[in-house]
């Protein structure tokens, strides 16, 4: 009896679980087109600062519309400079519409007490990130990076 209860249950179909759908949808989607029109992380690397003297810069993360930095200074960490593509992220963009602050004629805003940011070329946000640094500081390194060669960038 039971060797006939596997065989019948073996050959029944199965329908698949709402787990099985889930895997094939997430499996089967196209990836969404404005992560795959990002710019490459390594490509912003170009546009941050130059740095000289008591100052290194280290990058420390790359990825496909991100690139990110240390400012170190006598070999302590300084500032973390990063470079983002929002394009996928449009609400990050939108968030500069009613900036009345610009430094280098982009349109920027203070996040925080420790967060300064442009936004170039209405598509790529430059961050200055430092407990240390004041607000004028921060913004004297987003002046550093090459902010119109950034907005050429397609």
């Amino acid at each position: 009896m039971l060797a006939l209860l596997l065989l019948v249950s073996a050959c029944g179909k199965t329908e698949p679980t709402r787990w099985d759908n889930a895997q094939k949808e997430s499996t089967t989607q196209p990836r969404n087109d404005a992560v795959k029109k990002q710019t490459k992380g390594g490509e912003f690397n170009q546009f941050f600062p130059r740095v000289s003297g008591d100052y290194n810069l280290v990058y420390s993360q790359e990825k496909k519309g991100f690139a990110q930095a240390k400012l170190k200074q006598g070999g302590q960490d300084v500032a973390t400079l990063s470079i983002s593509d929002t394009l996928d992220t449009p609400n990050t963009a939108k968030s500069y519409e009613n900036s009345s602050k610009q430094i280098g004629g982009y349109p920027a805003k203070e996040t925080g007490r420790s967060m300064t940011s442009v936004l170039v070329g209405g598509r790529y946000q430059v961050k200055v990130r430092s407990n240390s640094l004041s607000p004028g500081d921060r913004e004297k390194w987003i002046t550093e990076f090459n902010l119109s060669g950034l907005s050429r960038v397609k």
